[in-house]
């Protein structure tokens, strides 16, 4: 049998203290980047249709939506009002006037029974839920990355048009931050 060498031992063994460690480098850069992850995910153009109930938020202080707009059972509006009624698969030009409805490709809600709400949580709770495959409609942390890489729904936060505030954020930025969480191992923050 072939023993390692005791540097090889030694190496491994502070790697994995490194990242297991709070308070490490690892520890507070997955920590950095979890809060670039929270401030996105819990911005208006993300939790307004992230919601706990089934009417979703409209604007930026999330005013409950006009018209009694209601999630349906498949996220895409009660019966007789789909989210499609009124939502088209793009932004209207600012000539449509002001308060006209936004759009991008395949406008909806999460479905009921998979709501991944993002507000009013803390970073661990946010972060637990959203690694939940139960909530987040059996996603892994890849799915993941590639949902907030390039669904266009997604997308519409950083162009949302009208005078509504874009994320903050550089999608880029974001994206980068995710990734790098993701490479992790999806780290939560302590509770």
């Amino acid at each position: 049998m072939t023993r390692a060498p005791s540097f090889q031992i030694q190496a491994f063994v502070a790697l994995a203290f490194l990242f297991a460690v709070p308070g490490t480098q690892a520890a507070t850069d997955s920590a950095s980047d979890f809060a670039v992850i929270q401030k996105v995910l819990q911005h208006p153009r993300c939790q307004n249709c992230h919601i706990p109930g089934d009417a979703p938020l409209q604007f930026d202080e999330g005013r409950p939506h006009a018209q009694s707009v209601q999630r349906g059972p498949d996220g895409k509006g009660a019966p007789g009002l789909a989210c499609s009624t009124c939502h088209g698969t793009k932004n209207l030009p600012a000539s449509y006037g002001d308060h006209v409805p936004p759009g991008a490709p395949n406008w909806h809600l999460p479905p009921p029974d998979k709501k991944m709400v993002f507000i009013n949580l803390g970073a661990h709770e946010l972060c637990t839920r959203l690694k939940d495959t139960q909530q987040n409609n059996g996603k892994d942390l890849a799915a993941l990355l590639e949902h907030v890489d390039h669904d266009q729904l997604v997308l519409w936060g950083w162009n949302p048009g009208q005078d509504r505030a874009p994320v903050p954020i550089a999608h880029a930025d974001f994206v980068a931050a995710f990734k790098r969480w993701v490479d992790a191992g999806g780290p939560c923050p302590a509770s």
